[in-house]
């Protein structure tokens, strides 16, 4: 067991490395190629924070873990309202643009709630057996392009001057690539070794992959979002995490399901209402208190419920 959880720090943070080699080398070839900052940032940025996410879910269909797949994309999810932006605006409280809190947050609002619909497929069509298959990978995989498209316009139409650090065409091609290798074998590492974990443990794939493997996985973002609060970015700071889990729903899932039928546990209903709960708690807690802000008070609730929601994990088993 003690092997086992070495080889999962061993393969986050493989997979950290590698997302941020990733995201350095194809940022500097988009930079070199003329692709606007802001784009780069809500596409090649965005992918590659989360392709943690998408190596792990990939390797876990694979592996014939659905739980563990599903897990992990609810579960960053949670993660990532509730701990990351709770961290962030504890340490200064974050504004958010109206575009966010009108179309964005609704966005993620509505992948939490189509996962609920094309994964319960027992209860809403009564069938035998529920699972997202390569329709419903489809689906999601169409409301991502709808998403790309809306980015791109906003992109179009944003003066943003951001630098972006080049390289040398060598260096960039060595670092994207670096990277997604880095990125395949830390997904490997991970996914292995937190089966093994999970069984030596008698817990279930969907808690591991509700807690650890997606706090885990949800580490790129941590660190952009705590390092946007520090410097006052809220942009940055929420966005980075709104986009984030649209990208985990829409572009992630659906890749997975496309690729693998996922068969989805009726058991997990509870954490995908939970994370329809707080993405919807999100949004309303733009209008209580500062208005289109996130406050202290607000981060911390976030925290507490977070560790309310393991507690029950847990005991749940």
């Amino acid at each position: 067991m003690f092997l086992a959880i070495i080889l999962i720090l061993i393969g986050l943070a493989i997979l950290i490395f590698g997302a941020e080699f990733l995201v350095r080398g194809a940022s500097s070839l988009a930079k070199k190629w003329g692709i606007s900052p802001l784009v780069i940032g809500l596409t090649i940025v965005a992918f590659g924070t989360s392709a943690p996410e998408l190596i792990v879910n990939l390797f876990s269909a694979f592996r014939g873990s659905p739980d563990l797949a599903i897990g992990n994309v609810i579960g960053s999810n949670i993660s990532n309202i509730l701990i990351i932006l709770g961290v962030a605006s504890l340490i200064y409280p974050l504004s958010v643009k109206s575009s966010t809190v009108f179309k964005e947050i609704p966005f993620a609002l509505l992948a939490a709630v189509l996962v609920f619909i094309l994964g319960n497929d027992k209860l809403i069509d009564g069938f035998d057996y529920s699972v997202m298959g390569k329709i419903d990978g489809l689906v999601l995989l169409s409301f991502f392009a709808i998403f790309m498209f809306y980015i791109v316009s906003l992109a179009k139409n944003s003066k943003n001057t951001e630098a972006v650090k080049t390289y040398s065409y060598f260096l960039s091609i060595l670092m994207t690539f670096g990277g997604l290798a880095a990125l395949v074998l830390g997904g490997k590492l991970l996914v292995d070794n937190a089966i093994i974990l999970a069984r030596l443990a008698g817990l279930s794939e969907s808690l591991i992959g509700l807690t650890i493997v997606a706090v885990g996985t949800s580490l790129p973002e941590l660190v952009t979002s705590i390092v946007a609060a520090i410097h006052k970015q809220d942009d940055i700071a929420v966005g980075n995490i709104v986009g984030s889990n649209i990208f985990n729903v829409f572009f992630i899932l659906g890749t997975t399901a496309t690729i693998f039928p996922l068969p989805f546990n009726n058991a997990i209903n509870f954490d995908v209402l939970f994370s329809i709960a707080v993405t919807g708690l999100l949004f309303l807690t733009m209008f209580v208190g500062s208005k289109k802000k996130l406050d202290r008070w607000q981060g911390a609730l976030f925290v507490l419920i977070y560790v309310f929601y393991v507690i029950y994990l847990i005991n749940r088993g």
